[in-house]
């Protein structure tokens, strides 16, 4: 699946003391850069979160940003647990009648003791969690956007190999016609600049000249980088980086068959080549 670098999705979750929004976006990058926009109560798991994010992404400049707005009405409040405190005090008690010495609980004492005191605020660890779920939700939604966008790509980046294909088959076939005419045409002039020149020798130095000018291998291994690239963009994995690669072999052989060029249409064919490419190569950066 061939995955873009840019990509972004959002979610809100709503608790009992106010709201969390989390929100992923990112563009291309050669590595992969993640900025961090958390709220003072939520940077103790940011390891954690950023663990999550290299678990799913692998390239491309990320910003993870989480907002918390806790709502007016439900500002934080302390209510008194009574039930439980009548059993605790209860208990205590009990404990008197037996260790007749012992001292009653003090109010500071009831007042700290776990459980007596009921507050609306959310327990860090419960927003931890919350926040940790979101994310994983998010980063869903988030792959799943940048897996349509690598469709798209994927599409485009196809519709330029073939057109590649189309112009390495059109002039393939005319190569021996273009080098024999070129050939007739060099030694024509040369057998009016010299009268006497050896036949033997004039084919001999038009043998090694054919070979200089021949471009039948560059056609060849555009052909095999060609297939290459269709390959990658059918297989799963990391695709950019080594497409990046190709485009850099691909150019490498449009620039040789242009400079050994000896007609105007293998010069159009090395043209059209290297146009398709540098498209090729702007997409190629936005997929991972």
């Amino acid at each position: 699946m061939i995955l873009s670098m840019t990509g972004f999705a959002s979610t809100t979750r709503e608790f009992t003391a106010g709201m969390l929004s989390l929100e992923l976006r990112a563009v291309n990058h050669r590595y992969l850069d993640v900025q961090m926009r958390l709220p003072e109560e939520l940077r103790i798991i940011e390891p954690q979160l950023r663990e999550m994010i290299s678990g799913k992404v692998s390239r491309g400049k990320l910003e993870c940003r989480v907002g918390l707005n806790q709502l007016d009405s439900t500002a934080p409040t302390l209510e008194l647990n009574h039930d439980y405190l009548q059993r605790l005090l209860s208990v205590a008690n009990e404990l008197q009648t037996v260790a007749t010495d012992a001292k009653g609980l003090s109010v500071g004492e009831l007042m700290r003791w776990p459980g007596v005191l009921k507050s609306n605020e959310l327990a860090p660890e419960v927003l931890h969690q919350l926040c940790l779920e979101s994310l994983a939700s998010v980063l869903g939604d988030f792959n799943a956007s940048r897996a349509r966008e690598g469709e798209k790509l994927k599409g485009v980046l196809l519709e330029r190999v073939q057109a590649m294909e189309g112009i390495v088959a059109a002039i393939k076939p005319k190569l021996p016609q273009i080098l024999d005419a070129y050939m007739a045409k060099l030694s024509g002039r040369l057998r009016e600049a010299l009268d006497n020149i050896d036949d033997d020798r004039i084919k001999q130095e038009f043998a090694l000249f054919a070979q200089k000018i021949d471009v039948d291998e560059e056609l060849s291994r555009l052909t095999t980088h060609l297939t290459e690239v269709r390959r990658i963009l059918r297989a799963d994995g990391q695709a950019g980086k080594r497409l990046d690669f190709l485009m850099q072999e691909l150019n490498r052989e449009a620039n040789t068959l242009g400079s050994k060029s000896v007609s105007a249409e293998t010069t159009q064919a090395s043209v059209e080549l290297k146009v398709l490419i540098e498209q090729m190569r702007e997409q190629i950066q936005n997929i991972e």
